[in-house]
């Protein structure tokens, strides 16, 4: 009697290949043997059996979604897939990759609100925190870089003693954090340099290049391809900060009369700062290969960044303390006079109304508006975080435009804010957009990240 067997395979599988490759897990098989009995008086064909083996294979693994830059080949959860014989039989089952898909989409939407609030509470902070301390904007620079190493290093710490900061995510590698401090430094240097020489609107236009070189860099170093209507809604972002700060502000003129290299020195300052942006975000894929998957903390990235970036500005101190107009050799007693009228105490402080509520408020803002952009580039893209940021701009503009305490009179609106405005949100709409067809695998498919400042 002849047996044949035939192989049926369930299970979630990449393709027959990959369910029949030698792993260490070997699939179970359970042996089940059908006999066709024929009656050899009518039949010349020697009574047959056939077996089929039945095998039970594990779930292959499949792709989270990280834009680590390979894709496996595998098929999506939520589809299986059944060889019989040579031929494989795909049915689609419960929607668990489009419940994902939409659960990412939402926590990106979330972080990038959250992103864009603090952001507008981060530049309407700012300009409050500098009306006490207007005679001292140096101190509460360097009030800001240092007190982060602190609290970010406080974090790190229970975190740790929580568990959930793990020794093999502080044993990665610290060249990577040491280049983002030098990078966060130069970039800091550079642009108080510059911003000493040119205007608020023309500052503000000219750190539209900020999203002009995290694309660059995010083509460049990790791979990325943008989809045309990607590339145009950017600028449209871009043009649409441009149009609603500048109109009615001559920041045209500041440009024109400004030198070229004061210019180019700012325009140097964003492009470190995009640099840095995709720096951070090579450092959490690369993380993640480290770690067998395992996600990065984003305090050992703001902690670690920001040690570096304290020592770097610490050894620029001579050269910041010039930019700024205060001898060196004055240094110590400028930043004792700004610590005193900081903590407001005493009678011989004035013109210090608002202190130290309006500058803590700041450096509290500040960090939260730092982790929740770390955390929308580690969820989404270098270039997302930077439209949410964007987006910001122009809301400040307006709020600075509200009775706001300690500010005096309100400014006006520039002539084409809402033009702007309109300009800017078809832009977000239309890098959102994606065509119907488009090839998901060559385009960034998350949205991009802004500037930390």
């Amino acid at each position: 009697m002849a047996t044949t067997s035939r192989r049926l395979t369930t299970g979630l599988t990449a393709s027959i290949v990959s369910v029949q490759s030698h792993s260490v897990n070997r699939p179970q098989s359970i042996s089940l043997i059908r006999r066709n009995h024929i009656n050899p008086r009518l039949s010349l064909i020697t009574p047959s059996s056939k077996r089929w083996i039945i095998e039970a294979v594990p779930p292959a693994r499949y792709w989270d979604g990280s834009d680590d830059g390979v894709k496996p080949e595998v098929k999506k959860p939520g589809v299986c897939g059944y060889a019989i014989g040579g031929n494989e039989i795909e049915g689609s089952s419960s929607g668990h990759v489009i419940d994902a898909e939409h659960v990412k989409i939402a926590e990106i939407v979330i972080w990038a609100a959250a992103t864009a609030a603090l952001g507008v509470g981060n530049r309407v902070m700012y300009k409050l925190a500098l009306i006490p301390l207007k005679q001292y904007p140096f101190f509460l620079a360097q009030l800001s870089t240092f007190g982060y190493v602190v609290v970010y290093y406080t974090i790190l710490y229970f975190r740790y003693r929580t568990g959930s900061v793990t020794d093999a995510m502080l044993s990665v590698p610290k060249t990577p954090f040491l280049v983002v401090g030098i990078l966060e430094a130069l970039a800091a240097a550079a642009g108080m340099a510059a911003a000493a020489n040119l205007s608020g609107p023309s500052t503000t236009v000219l750190s539209q290049t900020f999203l002009v070189w995290q694309i660059f860099f995010s083509i460049i170093f990790l791979g990325r391809r943008y989809s045309v209507n990607q590339l145009l809604g950017c600028t449209l972002v871009a043009v649409g900060v441009i149009v609603s700060v500048a109109s009615g502000s001559g920041a045209a003129h500041s440009l024109k009369e400004a030198g070229i290299f004061w210019i180019l020195l700012m325009v140097l300052s964003f492009l470190l700062q995009g640099a840095d942006t995709v720096l951070k975000e090579v450092i959490f894929i690369d993380s993640q290969k480290r770690l067998k998957g395992a996600s990065l903390d984003l305090f050992i990235v703001n902690s670690y960044g920001s040690a570096f970036q304290a020592i770097c500005i610490a050894l620029l101190l001579p050269f910041l303390s010039k930019l700024w107009g205060i001898p060196f050799n004055q240094l110590g007693s400028y930043l004792k006079d700004g610590a005193v009228c900081f903590l407001n105490i005493g009678t011989i402080t004035t013109g210090c109304d608002g202190a130290p509520l309006l500058p803590l408020l700041f450096v509290i803002v500040n960090i939260g508006y730092n982790i929740a952009l770390l955390r929308l580039l580690k969820i989404s893209s270098a270039v997302v975080s930077c439209l949410a940021s964007t987006v910001s701009v122009p809301i400040a503009v307006f709020l600075f435009t509200m009775p706001l305490p300690y500010l005096g009179v309100a400014s006006s609106l520039p002539q084409g804010f809402m033009a702007g405005t309109v300009i800017l949100v078809l832009g977000m709409i239309l890098y959102s957009w994606t065509p119907q067809g488009a090839n998901p695998s060559h385009t960034d498919t998350v949205i991009p990240s802004p500037p930390p400042t």
